[in-house]
């Protein structure tokens, strides 16, 4: 075969050899890129803010991320960061970063040397590393309760001004799913914070605001604090991490900038381009000629330099292409620039709650999700504000037992993907770890206070050794089980933590009938035995197992109940004792089952409340009190959503976030349900088992007017392959239109309408889901004439479906992930040798009808008590004698005081320099009760009993700064548009003389108390 040349081959040949041929020689060499660019006040400034989002535990635990174990799970590192991000700083000084979760730099700095340590004080001073927001953590918005996200930001800008002397300026709730008015005027402008920054908004919200350039706002949280304590607030257009092609880590995929011509792939100008048309694109969605690019996402800057040698050659080229200015930034460099530029921003009031990130993906579900954890975190928040004000009586130890490890637990319990219930397994599991060990120690500073607190002066006797039962609620309780025979007595200690006397019903468990109990004064007081139930002894025997790793005995028979009368920050002493004589002991209940009476109804309560239920079908129908002359239509009933059985974002599951039901189906019994009547001197209760995995019991107080619900769910089945979240529902008559009120992380209330978002259009999708809001205090309906309401002694997700009726999620157990980065179905189970059931869950909630306009007198006062229970503490005594050898009653506030109703104490804690932190907050808002929400006046001294208050000293929330000097710094920001100035009434100086403090409705006031001597109360 011949071979043919072609006349065009040459051409294509000499063709492609002009291709190819390589530029000319250039030498390579070093270069100085010019990165000290600041603002320029006539072209487009692009502020570049390095960072890093570092999640306090959620695929692996908080100490796994610091110290990049279990990277089968995740390879990521924070202990990499911090030390790669401080060498490329300490490299360029023209270089900045952020840092924001305290939790992980604190564990940096403990094993740091001291020069290093100089070094990096010198960049914090120096402006290159900025703390932001400097909690402990990014806590969650939706699920913790206002006195946690405090206690945990306090905690991280105490470590901050200890070390640093800084004291931050910034939010920066970057990932939490949904955002709180709480967060906004209280964890906000409150902390003397400039502005507020967050990604996660509704999809359709967030539309909305790209298209009227309202990404940026003024925010108003508080109705009763108005302008006062608004903060500027920047949405992201998209999400928190860089526009897509500038992300840096090793292995991303952005194309770097090749600026070396003596290599291949030489692409600056190509790159500059890319950075002016992404910086435009941006620039049209805000106001002013100033944008923020946020360079970092989770767990980024692992090798800092792959990303400061990018952002160094964009801020040379781009700057040297001069169309837009690219500088180092820090988002408070970015608010002052903001401000200065004197622009009218939009006003937003309320919150951003449900978050939808598409149409089918609501993020309601971790409202309720892990409701175990919740209950727990919820226990020791309460436990720990206790343990606080006996720790302060007794005398603080900086070595010995303190409440600080229980702190530290509950702060990181406070993240994002912590009490949202929104981590793997074994994360839920450490954190749970973490809150049991500070407990065990906390539980020793009570033990050792009350022991001092009670021991008399004159007593000779050892000092007391008190018990304390944390698994009560399952109704284990090894002291107070214990034989009472041969003359042993059994002492209760009841603490009170809030600042008002309370009467109160303990309920303990017991083993034996024949009891006697006795007051502080010796006087026999009424009490009633109560069989505990089989569903009770069942939980209890399990978990008992499973927790404690032995049996729980067979002891148990009884629940005691009396009436206790506990004075204000202080207790009162029962002793419970076997009887002597038969006319004076402990009154058994009466048990009857479900017998009607003429009408085939049955009536408990012997007070002024009184629910009716029907005798066949167990039906509760009518809630009657007799003082307030209410009488109304109510029936209460479970059901439970399937979980959409997805497998991606398109086919979108229900599962640790998400909240997508697939049909909605009713509890009904396999039968008549069976009452069990409960009826005595103190309370009644009706016991209902509705099926094997469902049993309640309702109490109704003699004394009380509102009725508690006892619920055990699980656990749920799933063998059918179908996830389950389980709901109860209250439905009334109340002609509600629409609308229901959720409270704001326990504290204010915000209206809500079914179906409706104030801030735009809503198209609905999900009409279940989307309506479905977080409550952490509780939900309230009203109409014309009634306000009924519901509390709830955990987070849980809540909504009103129908006009009248109140619905609270309160259990969730999902086989599907919901393709939201966790990776794991939401299916927790509880083991016992090997051998794994789904998780059960034991809770209350309390329900109450009022006359419209009386209803928060209930919510608010009863609220205090469902997060502040009596502390119980147990000892043994072997002779009948405690009342004359102890203290048997106390109380820390002069005998002649109270706090007024409205006010509340939510801190009294002893610091490490014997100072002490104090904190009053108003329970109110403006308009919401005729009677308190009006201004309230606190006596400092009468506070203190025996103790003389050397120097007060106002602070901002966190107590990093005097409050003078925080308002001196706020920053005034202009609305736009006619609003109309609310303004908002505040509480006056504290009178030096006099230390009388003032507080309005809504105002959290916080105070630095020192004394001149601090040791034991009363010494």
């Amino acid at each position: 075969m011949g071979f043919r040349v072609s006349m065009a081959a040459p051409f294509f040949y000499c063709s492609l050899i002009a291709i190819i041929i390589p530029p000319p020689v250039a030498e390579a060499k070093y270069k100085v890129y010019n990165t000290t660019m600041g603002i320029l006040p006539h072209k487009i400034n692009v502020h570049l803010v390095p960072h890093t989002h570092d999640d306090v535990g959620w695929l692996k635990t908080v100490d796994q991320y610091y110290a990049g174990a279990n990277n089968s799970i995740r390879g990521a590192c924070v202990q990499n960061v911090l030390d790669s991000v401080i060498s490329a700083l300490l490299d360029d000084k023209n270089r900045r970063f952020i840092y924001v979760e305290m939790a992980f730099f604190q564990r940096w700095w403990r094993q740091q040397s001291d020069t290093l340590k100089a070094k990096v004080r010198e960049l914090v001073r120096s402006g290159q590393l900025e703390f932001i927001n400097g909690g402990m953590c990014m806590h969650d918005e939706a699920t913790p309760h206002y006195i946690d996200m405090i206690d945990q930001t306090t905690l991280g800008h105490r470590f901050l001004k200890h070390e640093f002397g800084q004291k931050p300026r910034v939010g920066w709730q970057i990932d939490p799913f949904g955002h709180s008015a709480v967060q906004a005027y209280l964890l906000g402008a409150e902390l003397g914070f400039d502005s507020l920054f967050f990604a996660r908004i509704d999809y359709q919200d967030r539309a909305k605001r790209k298209y009227d350039k309202s990404l940026e706002v003024v925010w108003q949280g508080s109705k009763s604090l108005g302008s006062s304590s608004q903060i500027f607030t920047g949405i992201f257009p998209v999400h928190y991490g860089p526009p897509d092609g500038f992300a840096f880590e090793t292995n991303d995929v952005s194309s770097p900038i090749q600026d070396d011509v003596t290599l291949f792939d030489y692409n600056v100008k190509e790159r500059v381009d890319d950075f002016v048309t992404a910086a435009l694109t941006q620039a049209n969605l805000t106001r002013t000629n100033h944008i923020m690019w946020t360079m970092g996402e989770d767990f980024r800057y692992q090798y800092a330099l792959s990303w400061f040698r990018q952002m160094d050659k964009f801020i040379h080229y781009v700057n040297m292409d001069g169309r837009v200015n690219a500088l180092y930034s820090t988002p408070s460099i970015y608010t002052e620039a903001k401000h200065a530029a004197n622009e009218k921003w939009p006003l937003k009031t309320g919150d951003f709650f449900p978050y939808a990130d598409r149409e089918n993906a609501y993020w309601t579900g971790y409202f309720t999700s892990r409701p175990a954890l919740k209950g727990y975190v919820r226990m020791m928040s309460g436990y720990i504000l206790a343990a606080r004000q006996l720790e302060f009586f007794k005398g603080r130890s900086n070595s010995g037992p303190n409440t600080d490890t229980l702190a530290d637990a509950l702060a990181i319990a406070q993240h994002h993907d912590a009490v949202s219930g929104t981590q793997r397994q074994h994360v839920a599991a450490d954190y749970a770890m973490r809150l049991s060990i500070g407990y065990t120690e906390a539980e020793k500073v009570v033990a050792s206070s009350l022991a001092i607190l009670t021991e008399s002066k004159l007593s000779t006797n050892p000092v007391t050794k008190f018990e304390q039962c944390p698994l009560l609620n399952i109704s284990y309780c090894p002291p107070s089980e214990a034989s009472l025979s041969n003359g042993k007595s059994l002492v209760v200690v009841a603490y009170n933590p809030l600042g008002w006397k309370r009467d109160e019903i303990i309920r303990i468990p017991v083993s034996s009938e024949g009891l006697i109990v006795r007051d502080s004064n010796g006087r026999e007081i009424e009490s009633q035995l109560i069989p505990i139930s089989r569903a009770s002894l069942i939980t209890r025997n399990y978990h008992v197992k499973a927790y404690m790793g032995r049996s729980a005995g067979s002891s148990d028979k009884y629940w005691l109940a009396f009436s206790a009368s506990v004075p204000p920050l202080g207790f009162s002493t029962y002793i419970v004792s076997s009887s002597r004589k038969t006319g004076s002991r402990s009154i058994v209940s009466k048990l009857s089952p479900s017998e009607g009476n003429g009408d085939n109804t049955i009536e408990v309560g012997q007070g002024n409340l009184k629910l009716l239920y029907t005798a066949d079908e167990g039906k509760l129908i009518s809630y009657s009190n007799s003082r307030n002359l209410v009488t109304e239509f109510a029936e209460q009933s479970y059901s439970y959503y399937a979980g959409y059985n997805g497998t991606d974002r398109v086919n979108q599951a229900s599962g640790a976030y998400i909240f997508r039901p697939n049909g909605t189906f009713p509890l009904k019994p396999d039968g008549q349900v069976p009452l069990t009547v409960v009826q005595g001197p103190v309370l009644d209760e009706i016991h209902q088992q509705l099926n094997s995995w469902l049993h309640q019991v309702t109490r109704v107080y003699k004394e009380k007017e509102h009725a508690e619900v006892e619920f055990t769910i699980g656990p749920i089945p799933v063998d059918d392959g179908v996830g389950k979240e389980v709901t109860a529902r209250i439905a009334t008559s109340l002609r509600s239109n629409k609308t229901f009120y959720t409270d704001s992380n326990g504290r204010d209330f915000i209206k809500r309408e079914r179906d409706y978002r104030s801030d735009w259009n809503l198209q609905v999708n999900q009409p279940i889901a989307g309506n479905y809001y977080p409550i952490n205090l509780g939900i309230y309906l009203e109409d014309e004439n009634l306000e009924f309401s519901v509390l709830v002694d955990r987070a849980v997700g809540a909504t009103s479906l129908v006009d009248g009726q109140i619905e609270l999620m309160l259990h969730r157990r999902l086989l599907h992930d919901d393709a939201r980065g966790v990776g794991e179905a939401l299916n927790e189970e509880v083991c016992v040798h090997n051998s794994c059931k789904g998780l059960m869950i034991q809770g209350k909630f309390y329900l109450r009808i009022d006359p419209r306009g009386e209803g928060a007198k209930w919510r608010r006062s009863f609220g205090q008590e469902v997060y502040s229970p009596l502390l119980l503490a147990f000892a043994e005594q072997d002779q009948d004698n405690w009342i004359e050898s102890h203290v048997a009653t106390f109380s820390a506030i002069d005998p002649s005081y109270c706090l007024p109703d409205n006010i509340a104490i939510i801190t009294l804690q002893e610091l490490e320099n014997g100072k002490v932190l104090f904190r009053l907050a108003h329970l109110y808002e403006t308009g919401e009760d005729k009677d308190y929400s009006v201004m309230a006046k606190v006596e400092l001294r009468k506070l203190f009993l025996g103790k003389k208050i050397s120097k007060v000293t106002e602070m901002n929330l966190s107590a990093n700064q005097e409050r003078s000097e925080m308002e001196k710094r706020r920053l005034d920001w202009r609305v736009e548009g006619p609003y109309k100035e609310h303004k908002a009434v505040r509480g006056g100086p504290i009178d030096p003389a006099k230390l009388l403090v003032e507080l309005a409705p809504a105002e959290i006031r916080t105070f630095v108390v020192e004394f001149d001597y601090l040791g034991m109360f009363g010494s």
